[in-house]
């Protein structure tokens, strides 16, 4: 059986090899060498901001929720170190983390959490008064978000619900307002992310079934590829809905089309052994940049 690819969470590569060495483990501790993370988080904002109508008439806050998807990405990801420092060392994708490899002191990572968390307020700032209120009950998802791979088979149901969480804040910053086409766009993001996080997850099922974490990649076994496949499905399904409470057209919903073709192809090539995780999942920026285009079609002309 051909293995996973896995790749170290501390390779320096991009703008990391060019910091002094002093501050590169903290740039790795927030994960500023893999962009995928944050635009994976930010995507979701867009969705928001595009499908209710505001790409124009907010078109500054599309800056600004991608500087606090970097922040916030990596605060995350500081925190979820922290958290989850010791068994970090006894994975082999995860144990040169600057935590788990005592590169970054505990102190120091709360330090640099705390600095990345003000980025985060200086977005904050920028939102409306309901879109703030959003924004701050999403913290206690990511509180408890580390700790879903403890105690439940499906950690990535509760990454879903975070990660998700920036298209329900990036529809109430112009909208003012909840609605049902919010709640679609929500709902189906979470399936969207449930199965990407699944397709990652696929690199560690080994050192994961030792040391007693748990993920839907394992949870699935043999059944893994449909099982993604149906999360796309119901993404599908989420985001048409999503459409069709803004524009009831059955022509709209051919704005989702390629962002369709693009998850079949990721459910029908995925190996089973997880030899081309990586890759399909870092394509997930790609399904992002095609959803934000069909919600900004729909958005701009409902």
């Amino acid at each position: 059986m051909a293995k996973s690819e896995t790749v170290p969470d501390t390779e320096i590569q991009g703008l990391v090899r060019w910091l002094p060495a002093s501050l590169r483990p903290f740039a790795l501790l927030a994960r500023f060498d893999r962009p995928i993370g944050w635009w994976l988080l930010f995507w979701p904002c867009v969705f928001g901001l595009t499908l209710s109508g505001g790409v124009f008439s907010h078109w500054q806050l599309i800056l600004w929720m991608l500087l606090g998807a970097i922040a916030m990405r990596g605060a995350g990801c500081v925190y979820n170190d922290i958290v989850d420092r010791d068994l970090d060392a006894k994975v082999a994708r995860t144990a040169n983390r600057p935590l788990a490899s005592g590169a970054v002191s505990v102190k120091a990572a709360w330090i640099w959490l705390l600095i990345l968390c003000a980025i985060g307020l200086l977005v904050l700032l920028q939102l409306n008064f309901n879109a703030q209120l959003l924004a701050l009950e999403s913290l206690i998802l990511v509180a408890a978000y580390p700790f879903m791979k403890r105690i439940t088979w499906w950690p990535q149901i509760w990454l879903g619900l975070v990660f998700s969480w920036g298209a329900l804040v990036g529809w109430i910053a112009v909208a003012e307002h909840a609605a049902p086409a919010m709640l679609w766009l929500y709902g189906g993001t979470v399936f969207w992310v449930i199965g990407y996080d699944t397709i990652y997850a696929m690199q560690d099922r080994e050192d994961d079934a030792l040391v007693g974490i748990r993920s839907s990649a394992l949870r699935m076994g043999g059944h893994i590829r449909s099982g993604v496949a149906l999360c796309y499905v119901l993404a599908l399904i989420g985001w048409s809905l999503a459409i069709w409470n803004v524009r009831p057209q059955g022509q709209a919903l051919i704005a989702l089309a390629p962002a369709a073709f693009h998850l079949a192809f990721q459910a029908a090539t995925l190996k089973k052994d997880g030899s081309n995780a990586l890759g399909l999942f870092r394509s997930n920026k790609v399904t992002g940049m095609l959803v934000m285009a069909a919600c900004l079609v729909i958005g701009a002309a409902g």
